[in-house]
């Protein structure tokens, strides 16, 4: 190797003291959300690993659990740029990305678009499963490209730009279960559970209906721009990758473990997979992605990908209990180690 791709590798290589440092910029920002959000701290670290992966988030609950507390909260700490969108049933799609409106410019009347909400670095999205499914695509191109196109005209989007949507179990009425297309957009699925007693005791003694709790800024967005660049440089070794991927192939019909598996997760699952593992890695403090890492986000990520077919439902299993399966059943080695460095040179 040259003494130019030596330097070129070193500069790409995260060190173990800016591990150091991103871990603690990101202990302050869970300790923050955490005061936003009572005895839900692992909902918290996630949601956190969705942000330093640069994904959207889902987050689904019934109503009252915090949700929606939990993003104000969230672009507080960051000090960004936040929009919320109530999605209801005469939602139209133009009332999310804007619309030309007629104006006089320069004594001529000529049409000027006027941005939307979806304008913003943190679009929440609160109970998006109550708009149609015309409004909920008209979501598809911000999330993807980051980026909104009206009458032919198309308008960049802020950076950074994450749409964090909460949505009420599909049984309820009024509803509509998101598009497939639409749910692959987003990195994670996060089930926001309900609380114990010992947590609601806490509601009770330190919240009031009608205020928002305070929620002190941590970092700005250079800040959070630096560690993006961190998570791109955790190293991702070729044994990790490599699980990931027979991971994700996993999830196909046809494959050994996936019995009543009606359709598989997509290549955009295995992305997210390896960015969700290397933010993981950072809030741990190390540098390397590990195959721990994979299994910490690997429900996060694929319950909402993989669709059951109908037999599998009537047994009662779910995504959830389909990926705990693979996880079990799916070696992290895709040959066995050898048992002696002798065997290994064999």
């Amino acid at each position: 190797m040259s003494s130019a791709s030596h330097a070129d590798a070193a500069a790409a290589s995260l060190t173990e003291r800016q591990a150091d440092f991103a871990a603690e910029s990101i202990t302050r920002l869970a300790a923050a959300l955490n005061t936003v959000l009572f005895g839900q701290e692992r909902l918290v670290e996630m949601v956190i690993v969705g942000l330093l992966a640069r994904g959207h988030i889902l987050l689904e609950g019934l109503p009252g659990l915090g949700k929606t507390e939990l993003v104000k909260g969230l672009s507080k700490a960051l000090a960004l740029a936040s929009k919320r969108v109530q999605f209801t049933p005469d939602l139209l799609p133009g009332d999310i990305t804007g619309n030309p409106v007629l104006e006089e410019v320069d004594g001529r009347r000529k049409f000027v678009f006027q941005p939307g909400p979806v304008f913003a670095n943190i679009l929440l999205a609160d109970e998006i499963n109550r708009a149609s499914p015309k409004t909920q695509s008209a979501m598809l191109e911000a999330m993807q490209e980051r980026r909104v196109t009206v009458m032919g005209q198309t308008h960049p989007l802020p950076a950074p730009f994450f749409v964090l949507a909460t949505q009420n179990p599909i049984e309820l009425e009024g509803t509509y279960p998101l598009p497939e297309a639409q749910l692959d957009r987003f990195l994670f699925k996060l089930d926001v559970p309900s609380n114990d007693v010992g947590t609601l005791e806490r509601i009770v003694l330190h919240r009031e209906i009608g205020v928002e709790p305070a929620v002190s800024q941590v970092m700005d967005a250079a800040q959070l721009e630096t560690l993006f660049g961190h998570v791109r440089r955790v190293y991702m070794p070729p044994t990790v990758a490599n699980y990931i991927a027979r991971l994700v192939q996993a999830t196909h019909p046809g494959a050994a473990h996936a019995a009543g598996v009606k359709f598989g997760a997509s290549p955009r699952a295995a992305l997210a997979l390896a960015a969700a593992a290397k933010a993981k890695a950072l809030c741990d403090r190390r540098i390397n992605a590990a195959y721990e890492d994979v299994r910490a986000v690997a429900a996060a990520v694929l319950r909402h990908r993989v669709v059951l077919d109908y037999g599998a439902k009537l047994e009662g299993l779910t995504t959830d209990g389909l990926v705990a399966r693979l996880l079990e059943q799916v070696p992290a080695q895709d040959k066995p180690l050898p048992s002696s460095l002798a065997a290994a040179k064999v």
